[in-house]
């Protein structure tokens, strides 16, 4: 059964499983932090150089396995598979929505 996720959300794993680095851009709101990889992103511009470095880097591929709400957090686990050692992996990413934005991720590994 398909896992029924937050409309921004969604457009985030389509964005990404596309690897459209812009439409991954247009999920975040303009001061977003993304912490991933044991660094902190803060912005647009840091958020985008992240994306199209992963991107390129990765080549990875989001599916979706679950998804809940912890404390004002949306968590989605995903099995991520792509060109890196031991894909594919199930990894918890770490919401926050505000006003149809992504404001906070974190991708827990």
């Amino acid at each position: 059964m398909p896992i029924s996720l937050p409309p921004v959300i969604q457009r985030y794993v389509d964005a990404s499983n596309a690897h459209d680095v812009k439409s991954i851009l247009a999920c975040f709101e303009d001061d977003a932090v993304v912490r991933d990889e044991n660094e902190t992103r803060h912005g647009k511009i840091e958020i985008e150089r992240w994306a199209s470095e992963t991107t390129d880097k990765y080549k990875f591929h989001f599916e979706p396995l679950s998804v809940g709400d912890r404390n004002n957090e949306t968590v989605v686990t995903m099995e991520v598979s792509g060109s890196f050692p031991g894909s594919p992996i199930a990894l918890d990413y770490h919401f926050i929505v505000t006003n149809e934005k992504i404001s906070s991720l974190f991708i827990d590994s």
